[in-house]
């Protein structure tokens, strides 16, 4: 689901969006004080959560990582560090607080719920503070995947949408490359396998993790 949500209504609406599944819930936030502003909100509100950035110390992060992986906690909120590396297979709902800057991200984030044949949500905050260039890439991975776009999306027009296209391809929102899109591109598909190998010759943290 992608949901048009004014900046000042989005944590109130977080707390909502928390209610239509049953726990593990990731959430995601591009920017370190909103993660922290999060956390505390849902604490106040009597959930159980947790919350990872690079400004925390690893013990910090380790400790929290544990308590969420082991069902002792029920929400972990945090920056991209946790898709890059970090591997949780029940998750049942994500939730993007905001829009990445790439869509590669997006991808990241959203690839956390639903695995090994399970069902599962994702729920994406978008308001007009976002890049426009990120929504149109997201316009078309809803498209590709061939589910609903909302109107405040399907309207968005890229300015230069004659050079994107040769014939009747169109090329690929990640690499650029023509004859595909997206959601087959071999470039992010590989890049997706590799990380995928390494969860489980990494630690809680990717490498470099603390730079986030």
């Amino acid at each position: 689901e992608v949901e048009y949500v004014k900046q000042e209504a989005k944590v109130v609406y977080l707390l909502e969006c928390l209610n239509k599944t049953s726990p593990p819930v990731l959430v995601f936030a591009s920017k370190k004080s909103d993660v922290d502003d999060i956390h505390e909100y849902l604490l106040l509100k009597g959930v159980e959560a947790v919350a990872i950035h690079g400004d925390k110390d690893q013990e910090e992060r380790e400790r929290s990582v544990s308590a969420f992986r082991e069902g002792r906690k029920d929400v972990l909120v945090a920056t991209d560090i946790a898709s890059k590396g970090l591997d949780f297979p029940n998750i049942v709902h994500v939730i993007n607080y905001d829009m990445p800057e790439d869509i590669e991200n997006y991808v990241h984030r959203i690839g956390r719920t639903g695995r090994s044949g399970k069902t599962g949500t994702a729920t994406t905050f978008i308001n007009k503070s976002c890049d426009e260039s990120v929504l149109l890439d997201l316009k078309h991975l809803l498209a590709e995947a061939k589910q609903k776009i909302p109107s405040f999306l399907a309207a968005l027009e890229p300015e230069n949408e004659e050079l994107l296209n040769v014939g009747d391809e169109r090329g690929c929102a990640y690499c650029g490359g023509l004859g595909h899109r997206i959601t087959d591109c071999p470039k992010l598909e590989a890049k997706q396998i590799k990380e995928t190998g390494n969860i489980g010759r990494k630690d809680y943290l990717a490498p470099g993790a603390a730079d986030w």
